[in-house]
């Protein structure tokens, strides 16, 4: 358990940002795969590009986070050593930026999943950067045992 300025990301933590990011996905999923064609064949022909394009980046910052949980995931499991777990190829991804001239002219379902996605990658940001600046907290029982067997 890695503890982060107040909060510790426990496996409770992980499994319900893992629940919420799949549950977004598949709201984006369904919406971009689905639901968006009238609101698509409404925009302009430039906005559409930027509408798809905001679709990937919604993708992107999402598997972003699914990829650094599952991470988190294997970690507790004992599938992976911490120290493995904080190599740059295991960080979070960076989010892709969103024009915000672009955002203006997006349809609401739209706007409302990228906001979404950028709000969970920025939370997941946030305990990753606490978990990687703070080194990880010794064991009070480990502590305890080395006391023990020093005095003997």
């Amino acid at each position: 358990m890695v503890t982060t300025a107040g909060t510790a990301i426990t496996p409770k933590l992980v499994h319900s940002l893992y629940v919420e990011a799949m549950v977004l996905a598949d709201e984006a999923r369904s919406y971009f795969d689905r639901h968006s064609r009238e609101d698509r064949l409404k925009l302009d022909p430039v906005v559409r590009v930027g509408f798809s394009c905001e679709s990937l980046k919604v993708t992107t910052r999402l598997m972003h986070v699914i990829a650094w949980l599952l991470t988190q995931r294997a970690v507790e499991a004992g599938e992976l050593s911490a120290a493995r777990a904080r190599a740059p190829a295991r960080r979070l991804g960076d989010a892709p930026e969103s024009d915000p001239a672009m955002l203006e002219k997006l349809p609401e379902s739209a706007l409302s999943l990228v906001q979404a996605s950028q709000e969970l990658h920025a939370r997941v940001k946030r305990l990753e950067e606490g978990s990687v600046s703070q080194e990880p907290q010794a064991s009070p029982a480990r502590s305890l045992l080395s006391r023990l067997e020093r005095a003997f």
